[in-house]
């Protein structure tokens, strides 16, 4: 036990045991992800020093360097690391609910679910013009929509005397087929402009990010992301199997539900700005599970702070490999995922 120490606050009233080793590095993570933001940002068709970065942060440097920096870096930089993180938690959420680490938002079809409703949120509001009658505001809300309808469905499907983590895949595997369907279906009708968009948001991309989705997202994916380390003894207990997490006293199937609502919110919030980036939810959570073992409490938030530099990594990219072709995130983390889930296929296979 000499890896773990005990915090009590409120009198007493509070007491949480902390992993140390755990705790060092999440710290690490942290300082890594800051210096990613700043390095990134400073990264592209102009480069600027770090330094110089730093400077923009706090109000100075040159006037080109805060356009440059403000304007057009740092808004796609931080809707990257949101979703990174948004997408690792719900992707944690769902592994430790199914118990499989081979589960993801992409596999049971929440992602699936808000990428049609984006996609059909861009078909059915735009005009001739190729302008949207409705405030860009609302995308979000679409996004958290679709992805509530098929979460639920998936749920309601997979029921049976309660919800086998089994049913639960295998249909949201089916489920995740239809919404992909009814994707191409949507591009196939709206206009030639959005569709073209929505087949590059589908990849998976945060450019155009500006502080309006900033100042969206941030709210959203902080407090879900906050509520989701709130519940990771829930998670604890649901790795041990319904028969020994009734007996513990957990209402399995109402917390079933809760983790399923608060995975679909962080995915809604990330697909609605990011587009459809794949195998983070996959990807992210399984590294955690190497640095810090299997407990929620270290997992979460090494597995979000993972997803954010996947995603950062993954745009910087994107956006400076190929210049002056810009290529969308979702290309490289589906060829880092690509590979990975394989490997993790056959590591579960001959585990």
């Amino acid at each position: 036990m000499s890896r773990f120490t005990g915090k009590r606050w409120l009198k007493e009233r509070v007491s949480v045991l902390m992993d140390t080793s755990a705790l060092k590095k999440i710290v690490l993570l942290m300082v890594l992800t800051m210096l990613a933001v700043i390095i990134s940002t400073g990264i592209g068709d102009m480069q600027i020093a770090p330094w110089k970065v730093v400077s923009v942060f706090f109000g100075g440097g040159s006037s080109i360097d805060q356009l440059v920096v403000t304007s057009f870096r740092l808004p796609r930089i931080l809707i990257a690391l949101l979703a990174g993180m948004a997408l690792a938690v719900a992707g944690g959420i769902l592994q430790g609910m199914i118990r499989n680490p081979l589960a993801s938002p992409d596999i049971i079809g929440v992602t699936g679910g808000a990428g049609a409703a984006v996609v059909a949120f861009l078909t059915i509001f735009s005009n001739k013009d190729n302008t949207l009658m409705v405030s860009i505001k609302w995308l979000p809300v679409a996004a958290f929509i679709g992805a509530a309808i098929i979460a639920f469905l998936v749920y309601f499907l997979a029921w049976k005397k309660g919800v086998s983590p089994v049913r639960l895949v295998l249909i949201g595997i089916g489920i995740s087929a239809l919404t992909q369907a009814c994707t191409t279906l949507l591009m196939i009708m709206g206009p030639i402009y959005r569709a073209s968009q929505a087949n590059i948001w589908i990849t998976g991309t945060v450019n155009g990010s500006d502080w309006q989705d900033v100042w969206i997202l941030l709210p959203w994916s902080i407090i879900f992301i906050f509520l989701s380390f709130m519940i990771t003894r829930q998670l604890n207990i649901q790795e041990l199997g319904e028969e020994v997490a009734t007996s513990a006293g957990a209402n399995v199937q109402r917390q079933r539900f809760i983790l399923l609502l608060m995975s679909t919110a962080l995915v809604g919030g990330a697909v609605a700005f990011a587009g459809g980036i794949g195998f983070v939810g996959l990807m992210a959570p399984h590294m955690a599970r190497r640095l810090v073992g299997s407990s929620f409490g270290a997992l979460l938030p090494v597995a979000a702070l993972l997803g954010g530099l996947l995603v950062m990594l993954a745009d910087l990219i994107g956006r400076t490999l190929f210049l002056p072709l810009e290529v969308p995130a979702g290309v490289f983390t589906a060829a880092i995922g690509a590979p990975y889930f394989i490997y993790l296929l056959f590591k579960t296979r001959h585990s």
